[in-house]
């Protein structure tokens, strides 16, 4: 999965302009998540428990989750530059540190969507919904070969260091990070079911039609120069 390939500057500026909208596209879907208070994806119920525990810790009021996601992000980035710093790219940066502040700010936009009235069935469907624009952003970061988010990073680094297949080492990194934001007292319920067994099946969907579009665009892009 690696990219050895030369490649111009504007064909890297390119993708990485494509993996920022897959990114905004996907924390969208995150926030819904978030504001939905179901359970988040297995990567936001770490940040969530790490956040909390952080907080009640320290008690600092200017602490927010995405702050806690660009810390946590940092932390990974620095390890994998002692494991093997060829796995860093343009895009993992900005993944790991443009994703807090998106979540941030479509929470100021969308929570007054959301009160403790709602009931389950409005949740649900906006659950539901979330998984759909989470998948679809994902993939399209995927597909930009920018670089990618800290779960399919992770996933990444071990599956090739071990040889062993990165669907399953995805999934024990997701219920390992679920496991350690639960006991720091992150949120774990339907949401982050409805997220294992949905967001998977929908990328799947549609990562074959994001790569048709990103192929597009960058065979436009090439044409016109």
């Amino acid at each position: 999965m690696k990219q050895t390939e030369k490649r111009s500057a504007k064909e890297i500026i390119l993708r990485v302009a494509i993996l920022l909208v897959g990114l905004t596209i996907a924390h969208l879907g995150v926030t819904l998540f978030l504001l939905a208070d179901l359970g988040a994806d297995p990567f936001n119920v770490l940040v969530q428990g790490i956040f909390r525990t952080a907080a009640d810790m320290t008690g600092w009021e200017t602490l927010t989750h995405g702050y806690t996601h660009i810390a946590i992000c940092f932390l990974i980035i620095l390890i994998l530059l002692i494991v093997d710093k060829s796995y860093i790219k343009i895009g993992t940066i900005l993944c790991m540190v443009c994703g807090g502040p998106i979540i941030d700010f479509f929470t100021v936009i969308l929570q007054f969507l959301f009160s403790p009235e709602r009931t389950l069935w409005f949740k649900l469907p906006v659950l539901a919904l979330g998984c759909v624009i989470l998948a679809f952003g994902m993939t399209i970061v995927i597909k930009s070969d920018a670089g990618t988010g800290p779960n399919d990073l992770v996933a990444l680094v071990i599956s090739e260091k071990s040889h062993k297949k990165f669907s399953i080492v995805r999934i024990i990194v997701d219920v390992s990070f679920v496991g350690v934001g639960f006991l720091l007292g992150g949120v774990f319920g339907i949401g982050t079911i409805v997220c294992a067994c949905l967001v998977g099946p929908v990328a799947g969907f549609f990562l074959p039609r994001s790569e048709r579009i990103v192929e597009s665009i960058l065979h436009k892009a090439n044409g016109a120069s």
